[in-house]
């Protein structure tokens, strides 16, 4: 088996001026260090071919399908705020589409691949820890049910890069439902006006909202189904207490898909000002601040459909920005859905929202593991200082009359044992990069991978590092 004749090239054929034609950087020794078996397996692929020679050459970026139209796609995107005209793929190429075996259309993406029109400078390359970091990390997400792209492969290159010190360069093979995002709607009105923006939004329909087609207000209905899905998209994130890092437009997905693993973490301690990127230097893409700038994000793609929504640009402001509103209700029920899972309700009261902003006063002010913490109340012990709170939770939860073992059991299938420690991932990253040593990365993925299982010899995978300093930071790897 091969990928040739598999790839399709719909985006290369539909959006024309939305890309780069572009070839990946040769790498003088490839080697595979990790095969994800199981999605090549929903992408209907085989996982010994892709795992040989002439498979690893493909997923490195050494050898082109004879269906596949490398490309690199063009965006622009607000970075913390300030906005940047023409940003792209300076590191990735986009192969094609696959059909998965569900029959719906996945790209084939290859990060680290080198050089492309859109570098800026940059070499183009990847170093080895950061793309193992975005494998990890994007399959516990993805164990976790949060939406994201996944890692098929990561193949060490043979080349070494450079950054602080010269480190060993990889390729990411990374798989997603599209890599539209809201930056690339900003560089189609930026670049090429209405006209492209509505080709965007037709390709973007037709990819993740087919139910609009044909809708007369389908341009309207596509804001509104985008904001939905990330309203849900950041709840998942929320209520694992997982930090982007770095949410600009370039990196806020239309299908509602996590990307772009960089600087990245889970919280330890409950603080929702934590922050763990090494550049957001004001704190704007802290824990707490996360819904509020998605809905900041969402505000931009409106501003590029607003002659698509209306004619009428007073009528097109009003209806557009009666959607972003909307996103506050949208985010707040999945938020308090996803709350009352995790506290074991099933029905709804009107003080449930009083109750969760309690718990999270009290988490703040006793400093406690978000993970422990949650995972720990489906034995109905009450942590020291949350007495009055945990009497108050106990009481609700009688309302229901459900047995108490039922309940335990769900909460267990929502909060989980094991999330991605900082202080394991660096840990496994460190061995991989400095020793060649993957055997603490797979120790770590098979652990984060069955996230709401307790398994035996995996204690130290449950617990946070209470020796780690404070300022715990993470860096984009570019």
């Amino acid at each position: 088996m091969t990928l040739d004749g598999k790839l399709d090239n719909s985006f290369a054929r539909e959006l024309d001026g939305m890309y780069e034609f572009a070839s990946a950087a040769a790498a003088p020794a490839p080697r595979l260090l990790v095969l994800n078996a199981a999605l090549a397996g929903e992408l209907g692929l085989d996982a010994e071919w892709l795992a040989s020679p002439p498979g690893v050459d493909v997923l490195v970026g050494n050898a082109v399908p004879a269906s596949a139209q490398p490309l690199a796609q063009a965006y622009s995107g607000h970075q913390f705020g300030g906005f940047s005209p023409r940003l792209g793929d300076g590191r990735a190429l986009l192969l094609g589409e696959l059909r998965d075996i569900t029959g719906a259309p996945r790209d084939l993406h290859l990060k680290g691949s080198g050089r492309t029109t859109f570098s800026r400078g940059g070499d183009g390359y990847a170093a080895l820890g950061p793309m193992l970091r975005e494998y990890v990390i994007g399959e516990a997400m993805h164990a976790l049910g949060i939406r994201t792209t996944r890692a098929l492969a990561v193949i060490a290159t043979g080349d070494q890069v450079a950054r602080e010190t010269m480190l060993p360069g990889a390729v990411l093979a990374r798989v997603a439902a599209s890599h539209l995002r809201v930056g690339t709607f900003q560089y189609a009105s930026v670049h090429h006006g209405d006209a492209m923006v509505q080709r965007v939004a037709d390709f973007a329909i037709a990819r993740h909202y087919p139910q609009l087609a044909g809708s007369e207000s389908r341009y309207l209905g596509l804001l509104a189904a985008v904001t939905q899905a990330q309203a849900e998209l950041v709840a998942g994130w929320m209520l694992v207490g997982f930090i982007h890092g770095v949410m600009n437009t370039d990196n806020t997905t239309i299908s509602g898909e996590t990307i772009d693993y960089g600087p990245c973490a889970f919280m330890d301690r409950f603080d929702p000002a934590t922050v763990f990127s090494s550049i957001d230097h004001g704190g704007r893409y802290a824990y707490g601040n996360q819904p509020t700038i998605v809905q900041w994000n969402l505000a931009r793609l409106a501003e590029t459909l607003l002659p698509l929504i209306d004619s009428d640009e007073v009528a097109a402001v009003e209806l557009a920005t009666n959607v972003i509103h909307s996103f506050v209700d949208r985010f707040n029920v999945a938020w308090l859905g996803g709350m009352r899972a995790k506290l074991g309700l099933i029905n709804a009261d009107s003080a449930d929202s009083e109750l969760v902003n309690d718990l999270f006063g009290l988490l703040h002010q006793q400093q406690l593991d978000f993970t422990q913490f949650f995972r720990s109340l489906s034995s109905f012990e009450s942590p020291h200082g949350l007495e009055a709170w945990t009497e108050r939770w106990m009481v609700r939860l009688r309302t229901e009359a459900r047995d108490p073992s039922e309940v335990a059991a769900g909460m267990d299938l929502v909060n989980p044992i094991y999330v991605p420690r900082n202080h394991l991932v660096e840990e496994a990253l460190s061995a991989a990069s400095d020793a060649d040593d993957l055997a603490p990365f797979h120790r770590l993925l098979a652990a984060v991978t069955q996230p709401f299982e307790r398994r035996d010899g995996f204690d130290r995978y449950a617990l946070p590092d209470l020796t780690a300093a404070a300022g715990y930071q993470t860096f984009c790897g570019t």
